[in-house]
């Protein structure tokens, strides 16, 4: 009888991601004594991954390297391998995330790591690609044999600006009880040349939403009557919602926008994220009075109670950005199944969400977006009325 995977030390553990990793053949463990121990006994390397179980470059980097069965005898015969579930360890996670936007690298999920025995970090990144992965566990390896001193260097460095306080990491001078008005006013107008006055938000893509930022820029703008800042705010959330980032069937914002226009979204959906939108979008509609913001509020908050919300009482951290092994697949719509619903309306709400026959988006499938000003709900009232289950 043929045996079928075997379970890593990741079987015991109780958090979703990381059972997501308990059949692979990399020998993952959990932090804790026991794996940090094995690194000094055995004097090896530690990879540490970090992630969690709505992040969907982490699934694709799984599949492509972790479930691996050659990928994994390289991990297994050169470092320990540690799994960590950024939610519920975000003190682990900000170390590490730290660390490599130290080595001037971009953070973001999964973080890979790579640490010398006594925990200290030497390099790391995001995502890599199955080849790419394999030649970096490779290279590090023969470094960690060969020329391991220069790592050691390297890794006390590291280890040095993050044993230091905040203000020693970003060269800050010493913190103050307050600010005055122009150091406030100083610091918004920094963000004035980065604007995007095409798209709204700042200038770059990926776009994420920002909500503090935002926030600030309202309310600094509401209180010194800066018109500029308060309607580039208004610009940007008008933007926002708008946007495929906003999920116009249901409700509800994604992580961020892959381009620079709030179109393609990177499909998850997070708690936090949605919480202070929801502050952000509420405070708007209090200073514009843009009945847009109200109506993104009240589904938004429909949303959450939907979808997010358990049985008994609490909220779930994150919707995933796979849906049946798809990326977006529950956030797309193909001709037929808009057809199927849409009734005596479908002229009327394909060419306001701008759904095309041949589809806007990937495999013939459209993302739901506005380009015509919105100025009455009826159309929204319409289209949630014939999407409800």
């Amino acid at each position: 009888m043929t045996k079928g995977p075997q379970p890593n030390k990741l079987i015991s553990e109780t958090s979703p991601y990381l059972l997501q990793h308990a059949y692979n053949p990399v020998d993952w463990h959990p932090w804790g004594e026991e794996a940090l121990n094995k690194a000094l006994k055995e004097d090896k390397p530690i990879i540490l991954s970090i992630g969690y179980s709505a992040c969907h470059w982490c699934h694709v980097m799984e599949h492509e390297s972790f479930e691996n069965e050659a990928i994994a005898q390289l991990m297994n015969d050169h470092y320990v391998c540690i799994k960590v579930d950024r939610e519920e360890r975000p003190d682990v996670d900000q170390v590490y995330m730290d660390a490599v936007q130290a080595m001037g690298l971009n953070g973001g999920w999964p973080l890979n790591v790579f640490l010398t025995p006594e925990q200290k970090p030497f390099y790391g990144g995001t995502y890599f690609p199955a080849k790419n992965w394999a030649g970096l566990l490779e290279n590090v390896a023969e470094a960690f044999s060969k020329q391991r001193q220069e790592l050691e260097d390297s890794a006390e460095k590291f280890a040095d600006h993050l044993g230091g306080s905040v203000l020693e990491q970003f060269s800050l001078s010493s913190p103050k009880s307050s600010f005055s008005l122009a150091e406030i006013s100083s610091a918004a107008g920094r963000l004035l040349p980065k604007f995007d006055t095409v798209w709204g938000g700042l200038q770059k893509a990926p776009k994420f939403p920002m909500p503090s930022i935002w926030l600030f820029l309202l309310r600094h703008g509401h209180a010194t009557n800066s018109q500029q800042l308060v309607d580039h705010v208004h610009f940007t959330l008008i933007k926002m919602a708008q946007g495929g980032i906003y999920d116009q069937a249901g409700g509800g914002f994604a992580r961020y926008s892959v381009d620079g226009e709030w179109f393609a979204p990177h499909f998850e959906k997070m708690l936090y994220d949605n919480a202070q939108l929801l502050s952000l979008y509420s405070e708007a509609y209090q200073v514009t009075e843009n009945p847009l913001f109200k109506e993104v509020v009240y589904q938004t908050v429909k949303w959450l109670e939907r979808e997010m919300l358990h049985e008994e009482g609490g909220f779930y951290a994150a919707l995933d950005a796979d849906s049946e092994g798809v990326e977006g697949k529950f956030y797309t719509w193909t001709q037929p199944e808009f057809e199927a619903i849409a009734g005596d309306q479908k002229q009327f709400i394909k060419d306001y969400y701008n759904i095309s026959d041949s589809g806007n988006w990937e495999h013939g499938r459209n993302i739901l977006f506005v380009t015509a000003p919105l100025e009455t709900s009826d159309i929204n009232y319409q289209w949630h009325r014939l999407s409800k289950p």
